[in-house]
């Protein structure tokens, strides 16, 4: 049984491009944002941005706009898949806890890519759609992205969007809402 008194919230960040993906890329996440719900307090810790290089692709013009992530930052600060793996493993032993992300993109990417690589896929099978669960908890009659959710809370958006460490954080937020009013 999984421990459910902290939830790991992760938000990837990928490569992307205005359009088609251009001839021999793909899309490759370029930061893994973490955060720790105590599900009892609301506290939110351990929120960290790992940052990744890209091996398969470079960092458009179009993502850095939309990331504020450039391929200069990834290639002075940015680790190997594989490191990021070994670090999310190492600080957040993800397989003993449920975990939770908006949507199913993140956990489709996260799957995707570390069989692509051959590296073992770090989380265990407890996962929430922080998406699904809101619109449920909510009464929406269609899910509403993060910003969405955000705003129908009242909730500022701390950060920048579309960045990993900013994001799950902001997502803990309406999951722990959700926990609270369901």
């Amino acid at each position: 049984m999984k421990t459910t008194d902290k939830i790991i919230i992760i938000d990837l960040e990928a490569t992307c491009w205005k359009g088609q993906i251009p001839e021999g890329e793909v899309n490759e996440i370029i930061e893994i944002g973490l955060s720790l719900l105590d599900t009892a307090t609301g506290e939110i810790s351990k929120n960290q941005g790992i940052l990744i290089k890209p091996q398969r692709s470079t960092v458009s013009p179009f993502c850095t706009e939309l990331t504020t992530i450039t391929q200069d930052l990834l290639d002075k600060e940015g680790v190997l898949f594989e490191e990021a793996i070994e670090k999310l493993i190492d600080e957040y032993n993800p397989d003993l806890y449920t975990w939770a992300s908006y949507g199913q993109y993140d956990i489709n990417m996260l799957k995707r890519q570390c069989m692509s690589f051959g590296v073992n896929y770090p989380m265990g099978n407890d996962h929430i759609n922080v998406k699904v669960l809101f619109a449920e908890t909510k009464g929406l009659s269609k899910p509403t992205g993060m910003n969405g959710a955000l705003h129908i809370l009242e909730i500022p958006l701390e950060g920048t969007h579309h960045r990993g460490v900013d994001d799950a954080k902001n997502i803990a937020k309406i999951l722990h809402w959700c926990l609270k009013n369901q």
